[in-house]
């Protein structure tokens, strides 16, 4: 019997994201079957409906998604589909909320890529400061920093208590140590520029964080990166087609990454996942990590 592959998309939000459905028809999932208003206390019980209706060769053209908009939810959701895998019936499983992880895992591999050219250096004791923060992209950015070794901060707009609640959870839930801060002001952000190595801007579309002004505070940065590709540019005089150009405002002649040179990695990182569980012989899990060491290999 010749299995057609079905992948069974799980999301917490009223509506699957119609991004998803598209990566993943054109990866080569041919049936994409949504699942809306899923809670993590009903994957398990959908996991084993999806594993024993189709048998040890079924599952092997069977894989599971999940999305959603919050991360933490996504990686429950994620470990309490792994914990109701019964071998041989088991598929693999790949999480991506609002296309954080591969999002994340594209800024955090094009820094590294432009780092690594302009100086030689890694990650490693780097100080790495990620504006908006606190959403599902900066939270993901920031502890892949930190996962690469660097000393990441996740910054809130709001207040220093909003910042270190996502740093806190952070670490209890996955072991990686992020800190918190605040840039509500001019005065904030020009303080934490004038500390910072690399910077990454994950903030609300259509937002400008940093303007030339503060651009000129930031004399030890050697990399921006910003994923906001709705005018006005998250970071002032960076480009969405920019890979690795000199901003000019800054002191050191920073390099700057605009979002669509992030978004075709991550694009790519998505697409070869997706793909990854199509192909592979094993079931397989992918997170926050995996997506960075496909996203390495894209940038």
């Amino acid at each position: 019997m010749n299995y057609d592959t079905i992948l069974h998309m799980f999301t917490e939000v009223p509506n699957l994201s119609p991004f998803d459905v598209n990566m993943a028809i054109d990866a080569g999932w041919k049936h994409c079957i949504p699942y809306t208003g899923l809670q993590v206390s009903q994957v398990a019980d959908f996991t084993q409906d999806a594993i024993f209706s189709r048998g040890p060769k079924g599952v092997k053209r069977t894989g599971i998604f999940i999305g959603g908009r919050d991360i933490h939810h996504a990686m429950d959701m994620l470990e309490a589909a792994r914990k109701a895998m019964v071998p041989p019936f088991e598929v693999s499983v790949f999480a991506d909320p609002s296309g954080a992880f591969t999002t994340a895992a594209a800024m955090v591999a094009c820094v590294e890529q432009s780092l690594q050219q302009r100086t030689g250096d890694s990650l490693q004791n780097k100080k790495a400061i990620v504006f908006g923060g606190t959403g599902p992209v900066g939270q993901t950015c920031a502890m892949l920093a930190a996962q690469a070794g660097a000393e990441a901060i996740i910054i809130s707009h709001e207040n220093r208590q909003k910042a270190d609640q996502a740093a806190t959870q952070c670490a209890e839930r996955y072991g990686i140590e992020v800190g918190g801060a605040v840039g509500s002001n001019d005065t904030e952000i020009t303080a934490l520029l004038a500390e910072a190595d690399l910077v990454f801007s994950a903030a609300k579309a259509g937002v400008q964080v940093l303007s030339e002004t503060h651009l000129a505070a930031a004399g030890s940065v050697q990399v921006f990166c910003d994923v906001n590709a709705v005018p006005p540019e998250g970071i002032a005089g960076l480009g969405v087609m920019d890979n690795g150009v000199v901003l000019e405002a800054t002191p050191a002649g920073a390099l700057g990454i605009g979002a669509l040179a992030v978004g075709n990695v991550k694009y790519q990182t998505q697409r070869a996942m997706l793909q990854q569980m199509v192909e592979s012989d094993s079931p397989v899990y992918l997170d926050f990590a995996a997506a960075l060491a496909v996203a390495r290999d894209k940038a």
